[in-house]
């Protein structure tokens, strides 16, 4: 079974994604998925009060439920506000074997200004797989 770390925030319900997940199961081994959608919360929270930790958490359940209903095997959790904080720290909590980072398109995405998915595999020494969603 591969486990597959997905990162997601704006696009976590979109098409896009959906069907990229669904693509990647058709392949075989049976992967797992986890969700982690970065977001304010806890101390983060506290340091940034304007940050909406709710509206990353409602991201989070609306599409475990969406996935799980294409029938993926999915699991969702909030994780550090900073995106590439957010990928090293699932990393390092738990044994992947591939990154998927989804991401607004090219004009509107602040992840790809920082180029996320290259760091994320610097990061991981993972594959990485970019999806480009729609903002749900």
């Amino acid at each position: 079974m591969a486990n597959i770390l997905v990162v997601a925030n704006r696009t976590a319900e979109s098409e896009e994604l959906r069907q990229a997940l669904t693509e990647r199961a058709a392949k075989g081994d049976s992967p797992k998925f986890t969700l982690v959608v970065p977001s304010a919360h806890g101390l983060a929270k506290a340091a940034n009060p304007d940050q909406d930790a709710p509206e990353a958490q409602s991201h989070v359940d609306n599409a475990v439920a969406k996935f799980r209903e294409a029938g993926l095997e999915i699991e969702g959790r909030l994780g550090d506000p900073d995106p590439v904080a957010a990928v090293q720290d699932a990393h390092n909590m738990g044994s992947y074997d591939e990154v998927i980072v989804s991401t607004l398109p090219t004009h509107l995405s602040k992840w790809l200004r920082v180029d996320l998915p290259r760091k994320a595999e610097a990061a991981t020494g993972l594959p990485v797989t970019h999806i480009v969603g729609s903002e749900s």
